[in-house]
């Protein structure tokens, strides 16, 4: 068996690591390190939880165990997708090169830049960054990356699933083209080959275990349920998820529980402390402070549940976790290996949990086919209240589906367009007498008016009854029911005070006589009917307005009523008339 004597490793690190306690390396260790000593870019592919932080950090310490690094132009370069597992790598290089006189700085979102740039410009040896920082200190002029020797992305897969590929190859632009390089992953996405035959020199590829397998130390379970109504699935998901922790009991320890949203992060989290379950949300929205503390408490125990979004998916090496909970299944695949990969890690065994509803079928679907096996369905621990609900949804569907086709409830009555109810109708159709003694709705001495299907009175164009006429019988005027007012029954000349002209009994009794005489008497009539107009005109005729030279001219009448004295102006006024009578 191979153990760390056997990598050609420097003495002191070698101290380092026997004091951290590590004898035997693992397979990604035994296989990437001698590669790593000999200067050749390394392509490593295995599972989370195998060691491959120590695969480089171990031949990267050995290497740059001589020199000494310039003010703002480190010697090495390490790319890590987020702040969690830059933080474990400055961690580890930390513990292994305790003995050996080497400095490094860490680039981060959520600390200040005065701290980060004061240890650039001592000069580091290795630096520990997140891709956004890094560039954000290089466009200030606080970095120079022409004198780096040696490369690191860790996690290149998880590089692609946060978008941060575009700046890795910006970064690549940035440093000596005679480099070497080293890519781990879990996974190998096609993206990531492109990167590592473009910016990779004949690699040596470690594939210690089969691209994104779960670890044999795992125990992994699904809990598969229906939630009664799609209003409470969230209540009874986070039902199930504390009946899933009360049935593992006290082998549950501590537990990492993982939500695909952050939002839901936090109302996991709530929802736990408010059961008396010690528990605290972690993701990307937290200050930096807080999400160490966060980590600290959960390592060192005094924080039970860690509820977390993805970001803490990658990196967080905390051995002794013994459950992880799959509160929502992963859209991506790749996720669901790294995530049950924080549990059973350094050979201890661990137990996964996953909750599925029926919406996530298909990524289940996509996750056994990833890691090539079926997960085991487990016992509910808690079933929801009122089984067969679907039944009950069908029903109710049907019934508001026959509520909308016409009917609102039996009991307000069966009705059909046009307003009328159908049990009307049928009572009377079964007693024809009842329905022939039925008032009519109809003025008197008038017959009967035809009526729409909607009940109401046929109207030609423009409004009006087909047997009233323009303005309707003088005793009931459309519109104004049985009780009309007196003034709105009456005439426009009776309004003015003038009497209304009222045809005669004659002429409406014997029209044709009237037609007779009405051809006798039409010219002196029309005559006579034309002066009666022009009478009431002039007589209605408005007075003309007094003007201010009106009143002026009405005022010299009074003073001087004998205009035949001044002949003169109006002769002024017309020359041409005084010629004349000349």
């Amino acid at each position: 068996m191979t153990s760390f004597s056997d990598l050609n490793l420097n003495p002191k690190v070698l101290k380092a690591v026997t004091e951290a306690g590590y004898e035997t390396p693992t397979p990604i260790q035994a296989g990437a390190i001698p590669h790593a000593l000999e200067g050749r870019d390394v392509l490593g592919i295995a599972q989370t939880g195998t060691g491959k932080t120590a695969s480089f950090t171990l031949p990267m310490i050995t290497a740059l165990a001589r020199g000494r690094a310039r003010a703002r132009m480190p010697r090495s370069l390490v790319l890590c997708p987020t702040r969690e597992l830059a933080a474990q790598v400055a961690e580890n290089f930390d513990t292994y090169a305790k003995y050996v006189k080497l400095t490094k700085a860490l680039l981060i979102g959520g600390v200040s830049f005065k701290e980060q740039d004061a240890l650039i410009d001592k000069g580091v040896d290795v630096l520990i960054a997140t891709p956004g920082r890094l560039l954000d200190h290089f466009e200030r002029g606080k970095l120079i990356l022409t004198d780096v020797k040696v490369m690191v992305v860790d996690e290149a897969d998880r590089m692609l699933d946060m978008g941060f590929i575009p700046d890795i190859e910006r970064i690549f632009g940035l440093v000596p083209f005679t480099r070497q390089t080293m890519f781990y992953s879990a996974t190998m996405a096609p993206e990531i080959e492109r990167i590592t035959n473009t910016f990779l020199s004949n690699p040596a590829r470690i594939e210690v275990a089969r691209q994104a397998s779960a670890s044999e130390t795992i125990e992994q379970r699904l809990l598969q349920f229906k939630p009664t109504r799609r209003d409470t699935s969230a209540k009874d998901k986070r039902q199930m998820l504390r009946s899933a922790i009360e049935a593992e009991g006290e082998g549950c320890t501590n537990a990492i529980i993982f939500c695909n949203r952050k939002v839901d992060v936090d109302i996991v989290a709530k929802s736990l402390k408010a059961h008396g379950l010690n528990a605290e949300p972690i993701h990307g929205d937290l200050d930096q402070s807080h999400r160490t503390r966060t980590l600290d408490g959960f390592r060192d125990g005094s924080i039970r549940f860690l509820v977390a979004s993805d970001v803490a998916a990658r990196g967080l090496d905390i051995p002794s976790v013994s459950h992880v909970f799959n509160y929502d299944v992963p859209s991506h695949a790749e996720d669901y290996v790294h995530r049950i990969g924080r549990t059973g890690r350094a050979g201890r065994s661990g137990v996964a949990i996953s909750i599925a509803v029926p919406s996530d079928d298909k990524y289940l679907g996509a996750i056994e086919s990833l890691i090539e096996t079926t997960i085991p369905r487990a016992e509910l621990p808690w079933t929801p209240a009122g089984g067969g609900s679907q039944d009950r949804g069908d029903a109710g569907a049907e019934d508001k589906t026959e509520d909308r086709g016409g009917s609102r409830s039996r009991s307000r009555g069966t009705r059909r367009r046009g307003g009328r109810d159908r049990d009307a109708e049928s009572s009377a159709a079964d007693s024809p007498a009842k329905a022939q003694e039925a008032p009519v709705d109809t003025v008197p001495d008038e017959p009967p008016r035809e009526r729409s299907g909607r009940g109401r009175p046929v109207r030609e164009r423009g409004g009006r009854d087909r047997d009233r006429g323009d303005r309707g019988d003088r005793g009931r005027v459309v519109g104004m029911g049985d009780h009309l007012p007196d003034f709105i029954a009456l005439s426009f000349d009776e309004r003015r005070g003038r009497p209304a002209a009222q045809p005669t009994p004659d002429a409406q009794d014997a029209p044709s006589a009237a037609a007779d005489t009405a051809d006798q008497d039409a010219p002196a009539a029309a005559v006579e009917a034309v002066e009666a107009v022009e009478a009431q005109a002039k007589a209605e005729a408005p007075k003309p307005k007094r003007t201010r030279r009106r009143k002026k001219v009405e005022a010299e009448a009074v003073q001087d009523p004998a205009p035949e004295a001044q002949p003169a102006v109006e002769d002024s006024a017309a020359p041409e008339a005084t010629d004349t009578d000349a």
